[in-house]
């Protein structure tokens, strides 16, 4: 790209340069660096007629005067061109072409420095400008230190508008954490006392049971600022960035005290430092002293509460855990079944529903559920009523929610061979014929061989309990239900098919459990290696070779004695076994009444749940 910063003439051709040289106006001739003629007219020529309606724009102007250009060839045949012309018209003095050479230092400047530099600024302008500018969506470039906290606040993003009403199944936990609400609304009455509020509060449970949800209900009923983010939020590729966000989000806390932070996902930046030097983080590690140093420069009088929430509270540094930094941890659990009933009520409550349908039934068949899959099953639900063009969601509308989540979306199309069908139906009955029998087993929901999901062709669903201990024979008596399916292959039809993957994957789990966890064998002894094997992070072993050999030998022993009991039942019940598989290959579907119907009700011996 060239630019050409001077006053450029007009540009003619050669029938034109003759003509106007023969016309006797031309004052000089003008060859610069041997390439262009600049043609240049006498003052007086302009009042000719032929020219005086020619716009001055058709002329170059300088300090010599109006001119045209022409570019020439040859030099030498260019001045011949001259002579030659001047010899034809004697009568008209034709100037003598003189040469002169010009260096042109402007034009240069603007080609390869300046107008690069405006090319520069202008990208500049409208990269700033896409990014919003310095406080727009894209001023992380600018602003990379600065913390990535999202703060609600009356007055200016809003409130947090949860309370503890919406917060159901918690009752626990929200005694614990309304001393906190109660503290940031009237602190002097503790600070009056002497008394230390804790700095930090830590929320410890599974995925979906409401962390998140508690937290914003103490910002809600506080009625203060409330910053929130998660831990992955101070991570970055840049040395240094996530203790400079650490250390600009405790001063934002400082400028808005009282205030709540809130850490979602704190494992992130909290795991314990120099558990594995193969896996170790210096930047994160960094991150995690600067929050500890911030938590430890808390005032008592500031009012800043710091609230955090894992799922791993086992992988955290132990110097985040003591007293000082996050004084409490509050165990949030699943809901059991009074929790489960309160959480219907509240997510009920927004859906049309038919009078069948109570949270205390709903709650009965959900065992094991968080808040989370509550809200999902219900919302679920809806879809499918809605689906059906129904004005409510009736309690069928509720099982097929509750199978599509536990078993994935039926399969309609897929065509599955009849013999195939025949070994699913027994495996499925081998399950519920175990689990009816059997004193410690799960009682039976129902049974299904309609496919389901990316692989699920069949499975059986019981109601387990709520329950925070089991026993051994519980164990055993799930581990002997769990292989029913594949020792009903074996009783039937003497093979075995590949069927079983998801079974044999649960009762090794449990052998395992049993042998190398709770300590529920006699050879291996009342042994735990849980915590260790934690600690070890998964690549070592905490116990010698023998030990292992022995915990692997157990673990077999429990799992075959367990598969060997299941044949034997399911051959003392073997007509029950083809009543059964017959009556879902008929039907697909059976539940609890199918099975009291075929095979009589549960015996009265066993202990129902």
């Amino acid at each position: 790209l060239f630019v050409n910063v001077g006053h450029d003439a007009k540009e003619i051709g050669g029938d034109e340069l003759n003509k106007i040289v023969k016309s006797g106006d031309v004052k000089d001739i003008l060859v610069v660096n041997s390439a262009v003629a600049e043609i240049y007219l006498k003052p007086e020529a302009l009042k000719k007629d032929s020219l005086k309606k020619v716009s001055k724009n058709a002329f170059g102007y300088n300090n010599t005067g109006p001119h045209y250009k022409t570019t020439i060839g040859a030099l030498d045949k260019f001045e011949d061109k001259i002579s030659k012309l001047q010899a034809e018209n004697p009568t008209v003095v034709i100037p003598s072409p003189r040469f002169e050479t010009r260096i042109n230092w402007l034009g240069p400047l603007v080609n390869y420095l300046l107008f690069p530099l405006g090319i520069l600024a202008l990208l500049w302008f409208l990269v700033f400008r896409q990014m919003g500018g310095p406080n727009g969506p894209g001023s992380q470039l600018f602003n990379i230190g600065r913390s990535r906290a999202t703060l609600f606040d009356s007055k200016e993003n809003g409130k947090v508008n949860v309370t503890f009403q919406d917060v159901a199944g918690l009752d626990e936990a929200k005694e614990e954490v309304m001393e906190v609400v109660d503290f940031l609304r009237t602190p002097k009455k503790y600070t009056a006392l002497g008394a230390k509020i804790p700095k930090g509060v830590l929320l410890v449970g599974p995925p979906g049971t409401g962390k998140t949800l508690l937290a914003k209900a103490v910002a809600g009923e506080a009625g203060v600022p409330f910053f929130t983010l998660s831990g992955s939020d101070f991570v970055e590729m840049f040395v240094g960035v996530g203790a400079s966000r650490v250390r600009d989000l405790f001063a934002q806390a400082r400028a808005k005290a009282p205030c709540i932070i809130f850490i979602d996902e704190i494992d992130a930046i909290g795991r314990t430092r120099g558990r594995n030097s193969m896996n170790s983080n210096d930047e994160r590690e960094n991150t995690l002293n600067q929050l500890l140093v911030e938590m430890d420069g808390f005032g008592t009088d500031k009012g800043i509460i710091l609230m955090a929430a894992t799922n791993r509270a086992d992988v955290l540094d132990q110097a985040l855990l003591r007293p000082g930094r996050f004084d409490r941890q509050i165990e949030i659990d699943r809901p059991d079944i009074v929790g489960r009933e309160q959480i219907f009520n509240v997510h009920l409550k927004n859906v049309k529903t038919a009078s069948e349908v109570t949270a205390s039934s709903l709650a009965e068949m959900t065992p094991g559920f968080a808040g989370a899959d509550i809200a999902n099953i219900c919302n679920e639900a809806v879809l499918i009523a809605a689906r059906r063009d129904k004005s409510e969601a009736d309690m069928l509308d509720f099982n097929f929610a509750l199978d599509r989540i536990i078993g994935g979306l039926e399969k309609k199309n897929k065509l599955i061979a009849p013999e195939e069908k025949n070994i699913i139906a027994y495996h499925e009955a081998g399950h519920a014929i175990c689990g009816w029998f059997l004193e410690h087993a799960m009682p039976l929901v129902k049974v299904t061989i309609v496919p389901r999901g990316s692989g699920t062709l069949g499975y059986a669903q019981y109601l387990p309990k709520d329950e925070y201990i089991t026993r051994t024979e519980a164990l055993l008596d799930r581990m002997c239900m769990t292989l029913g399916g594949r020792a009903a292959e074996s009783v039937m039809f003497d093979k075995i098919s590949t069927g079983a993957l998801s079974d044999l994957d649960q009762v090794t789990r449990m052998a395992y459990a049993m042998v190398a966890i709770y300590g529920m064998n006699e050879r291996v002894g009342h042994v735990s290696f849980y915590e260790m094997q934690q600690q070890g992070g998964g690549f070592t072993k905490p116990y010698s070779e023998e030990t292992s050999y022995l915990i692997d030998t157990e673990c077999r022993r429990v799992i075959e004695e367990q598969y060997e009991r299941a044949k034997a039942l399911l051959k003392d019940k073997r007509y029950e076994l083809e009543l059964l598989a017959k009556e879902l290959l008929s039907k697909e579907v059976l539940h609890k009444s199918d099975l009291e119907r075929l095979i009589g009700p549960r015996p009265s011996g066993l202990k129902l749940i």
